[in-house]
């Protein structure tokens, strides 16, 4: 296979597991959500883009579908995650296979314990592990395991179409 097929088959990938993976993780959080209703207020995209110095009003702002508020810069940053991290799997899967342990279970435990156990307890963005509920966690790890299942599933698809 080409370099330019193996580049196309990336971004390819990048672009479907990214989107599927975005609305897996959000399908996961009905019926099993992360947060209390008073921790979701301001929810940790949001908290995260105060952080980078944004207003409440700009980290909130919403639009209106059928009557509901959803909040865009939240999806924005959530969207991007999901991307990112798929194309971080799919270019990581190319040079070791032990990534995709588990149809992508691995790598969604990893992202986890690293964004929700360290990284953002230690940039205050959510409460530190200990402080957090366990239906957090219980959601959260999960809900990665199924994000990241959703993205190797995708990267399978691709391969073989390929």
């Amino acid at each position: 296979m080409t370099n330019t097929n193996v580049k196309l088959q990336l971004f390819k990938a990048t672009l479907l597991g990214g989107f599927l993976s975005a609305i897996v993780k959000f399908g996961w959080e009905v019926p099993f959500p992360p947060r209390t209703p008073e921790r979701d207020a301001t929810n940790p995209p949001q908290t995260l883009l105060e952080q980078l110095g944004l207003s409440k009003d700009i980290s909130h702002y919403s639009y209106l579908f059928n009557e509901n508020t959803r909040p865009i810069f939240s999806f924005i940053v959530h969207f991007g995650f999901s991307f990112f991290f798929a194309w971080l799997y799919y270019y990581l899967s190319e040079r070791n296979k032990n990534i995709t342990f588990g149809y992508g279970a691995l790598y969604g435990i990893l992202v986890y314990i690293l964004f929700h156990i360290i990284i953002m307890p230690l940039l205050g963005t959510i409460p530190a592990p200990w402080d957090q509920p366990w239906q957090e966690h219980l959601s959260e790890l999960f809900g990665h395991i199924v994000w990241a299942w959703s993205i190797e599933v995708i990267r399978v698809y691709v391969k073989r179409t390929a």
